[in-house]
């Protein structure tokens, strides 16, 4: 049986939160009223709630010579979905954090980038040379 993940997330500007899923990501939208909003982000449901000012103690660290966040969330998609968001991104003129291949010729290699939405949150795009190794050891 397949699953999906539910997060909710606290949000400064539910409007702004929806315009970057929406139209900059691409997501599908749920259930909205004036203080959330339900992305579908890949079949899974984010739930950004309106709220005060927030913060996240969001260290970094470093992996394979790149500095990551250590507060991300993300997304695991197929090479082709991968490279079609990467592009769109890249078009768009956004920022776009560390996009590099890690453990190159390893068990979990993968590819993968950031990006921060609106909120400050890290969102990750990550596609795995064999989807099979995503919990391999």
């Amino acid at each position: 049986m397949g699953a999906s993940f539910h997060m909710s997330l606290p949000c400064l500007s539910v409007k702004t939160t929806k315009s970057f899923y929406a139209d900059t990501i691409g997501a599908s939208l749920g259930r909205i009223t004036q203080n959330w909003v339900d992305v579908n982000l890949f079949g899974n449901q984010l739930t950004f709630i309106k709220a005060e000012k927030f913060s996240f103690n969001s260290p970094n660290y470093v992996f394979e010579g790149k500095i990551l966040p250590s507060f991300h969330f993300g997304i695991i998609v197929d090479l082709k979905d991968w490279e079609q968001i990467y592009a769109r991104l890249n078009d768009q003129k956004l920022d776009v954090v560390t996009q590099a291949r890690f453990l190159e010729g390893k068990t979990g290699e993968h590819v993968s980038f950031f990006i921060k939405d609106p909120n400050d949150y890290m969102l990750e795009f990550k596609s795995f040379e064999n989807p099979n190794s995503i919990f391999e050891k």
